[in-house]
C-alpha cells in the first residue's frame, strides 16, 4: 500500500477504501495524502489527493442520477469528462476506478481546480464563456455520441422527462395553489419549440448552476461536476445557470439576478458562441429547465426519506447518503422553491425577460 497521510474523522471515510483502489489500478505512485472534500453535493463524495505532480480529485458516487449500474455510470461519467475536455473548461480526466467490495460504485480521477467559488453577477461573462466554450465544440457524427444521450428530438425528450418527474407532484405534500400553478406551467411548454434558428443539438452539460463552477486566478471559470452531459439544446444550460432555482442554490455563489443581468448573459453567450439563439426559443427552454428543477424538488421531497439502495446500483436520493446540514440544506431550498410566492416570482420573471432579452 502506498504511504497516504490517514484521512481526519468524517461520516464517511473512504480513504482505506479508495486507497486499496488506487493500489489495485496501479495509480497510487506519487500520491502523499488524501483529504476528504465537504459534502457539497447530493451525487458525489470527493477526496482531494496531493500529489508530487498535479493535484487530482476523486469523484466517488453516491448515486447515478441518469439512473444507471454503476459500471456504465462510470463509462458515462467518464466520456462526459472526454467529450468536454477540449473546450479548456472542465477539469480533465486521468482514470477509472472500477467498481468493488470496498467502493461500490467506483471513482474516476481529474485534475484538481484550485479556484473560488462564483460570486454573482461578476463572474456570469466568465460561466457565459465556458458554457460558449463547451457548446461551440464539434458534434460527432449521431453514431459516434455513445454512450452520451443524443435524443433524435431535443425538445420532446426534455418534455417526456419533465412529465416523468411530474408524477412525484402527487407524493411531495404542496399545497393546492402550488399544485394548481405547477401544473398551470406545465401546460405551457409548446408541444413543439417555435420555428427559428439554435434548435440543433450540441454537446451540454445539463447540470451547469453557478455552484458548479470555479473561478481561476486569471478569471477562467472551470465547470467542474461533469455526469449529466448530452447532446441536446443550449438553452437548457443558460437557464440553468441563471433561473432564480439556480443562482440562490449554493451557500457560496447564492445571489438574486436583475433582468437586466440575466440578458446581459444571454448576450454575452451569444457574441462569444457564435451560435444562433433566437428569444422564442431560449425562453421555451428556460421554462422547460424551470420545470425540470420543480419537479425535481417534488421527487426528492418524496424519495429522500427512504433508506439508502443496498445494491448500490442506479438512482438514490436517501438522505443516509449525505450529511444532515447538507440534507438540512437541500430540504431548505426544496421548500423555498415549491412555495406558491417562489413559483408565482419565477413565472413572472418568465414574462418580463421576453422584453429585457428583445430590448
Amino acid at each position: 500500500m502506498p504511504d497516504f497521510v490517514s484521512c481526519p474523522d468524517a461520516r464517511f471515510d473512504p480513504c482505506d477504501a479508495l486507497a486499496d483502489a488506487l493500489a489495485r489500478a496501479g495509480l497510487a505512485t506519487g500520491i502523499r495524502a488524501m483529504r476528504p472534500m465537504a459534502d457539497t453535493g447530493l451525487a458525489h463524495t470527493h477526496v482531494w489527493l496531493s500529489r508530487d505532480a498535479i493535484d487530482w480529485v476523486a469523484r466517488l458516487p453516491k448515486q447515478s442520477q441518469m439512473g444507471l449500474p454503476a459500471e456504465e455510470n462510470l463509462a458515462y461519467q467518464a466520456a462526459c469528462f472526454a467529450r468536454a475536455g477540449p473546450s479548456g473548461h472542465t477539469p480533465a480526466l486521468h482514470g477509472v476506478l472500477p467498481p468493488s467490495a470496498a467502493l461500490p460504485r467506483g471513482g474516476l480521477l481529474v485534475s484538481a481546480v484550485r479556484g473560488r467559488p462564483a460570486c454573482l453577477p461578476e463572474d456570469l461573462p466568465a460561466i457565459a464563456e465556458a458554457l460558449a466554450a463547451i457548446h461551440g465544440l464539434e458534434v460527432p457524427a449521431e453514431e459516434d455520441r455513445a454512450p452520451l444521450r443524443s435524443p433524435a428530438d431535443p425538445w420532446r425528450a426534455m418534455r417526456e422527462e419533465v412529465a416523468q418527474q411530474a408524477q412525484w407532484l402527487g407524493h411531495a405534500g404542496l399545497s393546492r395553489e402550488a399544485r394548481a400553478q405547477i401544473e398551470q406551467e406545465l401546460a405551457a411548454l409548446p408541444e413543439r419549440l417555435p420555428p427559428g434558428p439554435g434548435t440543433a443539438p450540441r454537446l451540454i452539460s445539463f447540470d451547469a448552476h453557478p455552484g458548479n463552477f470555479l473561478i481561476t486566478d486569471s478569471g477562467r471559470a472551470v465547470l467542474v461536476d461533469l455526469e449529466k452531459c448530452r447532446y441536446g439544446l443550449p438553452g437548457f444550460d443558460l437557464a440553468h445557470a441563471t433561473l432564480y432555482t439556480s443562482t440562490t442554490w449554493d451557500l457560496h455563489s447564492r445571489a438574486v439576478l436583475s433582468l437586466e443581468e440575466v440578458a446581459g448573459f444571454y448576450d454575452r453567450w451569444r457574441s462569444t458562441a457564435g451560435l444562433a439563439g433566437d428569444t422564442a426559443s431560449l425562453l421555451a427552454c428556460r421554462r422547460a429547465m424551470w420545470l425540470w428543477s420543480l419537479t425535481w424538488c417534488a421527487k426528492w421531497r418524496a424519495q429522500h426519506g427512504r433508506a439508502r439502495d443496498a445494491e448500490a446500483a442506479g438512482e438514490d436520493w436517501s438522505a443516509e447518503l449525505s450529511d444532515d446540514a447538507l440534507v438540512a440544506h437541500v430540504r431548505d431550498r426544496v421548500d423555498h422553491y415549491l412555495a406558491p410566492a417562489t413559483i408565482d416570482r419565477v413565472s413572472r420573471e418568465l414574462l418580463d425577460l421576453r422584453l429585457a432579452l428583445d430590448a
